[in-house]
């Protein structure tokens, strides 16, 4: 038992740190995302919108799963910052390219079309898992 303390007690700093940094990095980056999208999802999420609720959830995917596999391969906390942010960068391009195929995205979430929302979190998701394959590769 002697061993699994002592590893407990070796490995709980580097746990907690690097715990700590990517609920951080992630509060963060969920909160620029919600600053850069157009439309007010917390917002509409509390009026019971639906389609905001899909879309949040999604971007919210879309920003952990990559996380999650940086953290399994991480070095130090430096890798979790820098994904992080490159995890942001690329699913707020994926927010533009499906509104360019969809035209008017914002407004639709507004306008509660779960159509709309559904495909926008599923191509976060599909972005996030592909990323998070390249982040572990």
């Amino acid at each position: 038992m002697q061993p699994v303390l002592q590893s407990l007690v070796a490995g709980l700093p580097v746990f907690l740190l690097h715990l700590a940094v990517s609920l951080a990095v992630f509060l963060f980056a969920l909160s620029t995302y919600l600053w850069l999208t157009p439309h007010k999802e917390m917002e509409l999420i509390r009026q019971g919108n639906t389609a905001a609720a899909v879309s949040l959830g999604g971007a919210a995917l879309g920003l952990a799963i990559p996380m999650a596999f940086c953290l399994g391969n991480s070095i130090n906390v430096w890798d979790i910052v820098i994904w992080g942010a490159v995890t942001l960068f690329l699913q707020v391009l994926a927010f533009r390219a499906v509104d360019l195929v969809l035209h008017h995205l914002p407004k639709r979430i507004e306008h509660d079309e779960v159509s709309a929302a559904i495909f926008l979190a599923s191509m976060k998701i599909s972005v996030a898992m592909l990323i998070a394959a390249a982040v572990s590769g």
